[in-house]
């Protein structure tokens, strides 16, 4: 299998794999990021996902190794895995490197800009230019000593490996069988749900930015919010047409994330916060401001993002939808109050 890792700039045209949809004027469009999802199955297939909303698909990574292992075959990801993982489990803040690719165009874009920080020693004082620096700052407050730089070089070098032995390869495969799913979830997208949701968006300083689909992810997406116009979501790549809501689903839950957790910051007690009670109000939050969200935008899939939720977390639905729904992802009523009231306020009544 070869290729390589693609990825086109942000406000660019098409290619050959539908990497953007839509024109490049169009608000919120839906795209798709070979680079990104390169990035994130990396992290998939290291990390152990512990998070109560997982962030990525149930089995991803026992399902790419069994493709793997019917292709026969084997990447430096799979020979350095057990030594990735090492640094991982030592430094756990690693983790939140998984935004970084939403602030490259490219793979070759990415890799280069790693070249360099990892020659100054990630010292933005090495640079040439003030882009440079700004550049090398960057990945700094990612990868902040020797041993987190050494994991970042293994890590990229594990990636390119595998993209050119086998994730370019299926990431072309699957743009093609789900290419109709795509084409479908910004359909829902621009004709119906972001209309209704714009207001919100807009008053909430995300009034235009990218929404990425993306291979591994599952229920937790991954957002970046850098003012009123440069802004990404990246959300779940549904597997079929007839799940293309989800996609919506996801979109609700990232956009409102920001405003629930200022909700349970405002709303705990420094003891709280220290016992990690927080981090899980934190996400459970999310799920219910989303819920909200949709229920004041969309009433008529709340149920389907009710059920797609406990999907995620493995919960069955039980008797009562509702009842299972809000004791699965129970806040106290102060936290919820507030999201309530502050939706109230960006949504101007509606």
């Amino acid at each position: 299998m070869g290729g390589g890792p693609g990825g086109t700039v942000t406000n660019g045209g098409g290619t050959p794999t539908n990497q953007n949809v839509g024109r490049p004027d169009v608000i919120w469009p839906i795209k798709v990021r070979e680079h990104v999802d390169l990035w994130l199955h990396g992290f998939a297939m290291l990390q152990e996902d512990t998070t109560f909303v997982p962030f990525f698909k149930r089995g991803y990574g026992t399902d790419m190794t069994v493709l793997k292992n019917r292709a026969n075959v084997v990447t430096q990801l799979d020979a350095n895995r057990d030594r990735l993982r090492a640094r991982l489990a030592v430094n756990p803040q690693l983790i939140n490197a998984q935004f970084v690719p939403l602030n490259f165009s490219s793979w070759s874009e990415l890799a280069q800009t790693v070249d360099l920080f990892i020659r100054s020693n990630g010292d933005p004082r090495a640079a040439s230019s003030q882009q440079q620096a700004n550049a090398i700052a960057f990945l700094a407050a990612y990868f902040q000593t020797g041993p987190d730089r050494d994991w970042l070089r293994l890590f990229v070098q594990s990636l390119t490996d595998e993209s050119n032995r086998f994730y370019h390869s299926y990431w072309q495969q699957q743009q093609r069988e789900r290419g109709n799913v795509l084409e479908l979830a910004d359909t829902l997208w621009q004709r119906t749900y972001r209309p209704r949701m714009q207001r919100f968006f807009s008053n909430t300083q995300q009034a235009q930015g990218d929404i990425l689909l993306s291979l591994p992810l599952d229920g937790e997406g991954r957002t970046q919010t850098n003012g009123t116009r440069s802004n990404t979501i990246t959300v779940t790549f549904p597997d079929r047409p007839n799940d293309a809501i989800e996609a919506i689903y996801v979109i609700a839950h990232e956009a409102i994330s920001q405003l629930a957790s200022t909700a349970v910051t405002d709303n705990i007690t420094p003891e709280q916060r220290r016992s990690g009670l927080g981090e899980r109000y934190q996400s459970s939050a999310a799920v219910r401001g989303g819920a909200l969200l949709i229920q004041r935008t969309s009433p008529e899939i709340l149920d389907g993002y009710m059920r797609y939720y406990l999907r995620s977390v493995n919960r069955p639905v039980g008797s009562n939808l509702q009842t299972t729904f809000t004791s699965t992802f129970a806040i106290p009523d102060t936290i919820r109050d507030a999201i309530a009231r502050q939706l109230d306020v960006v949504l101007g009544g509606i």
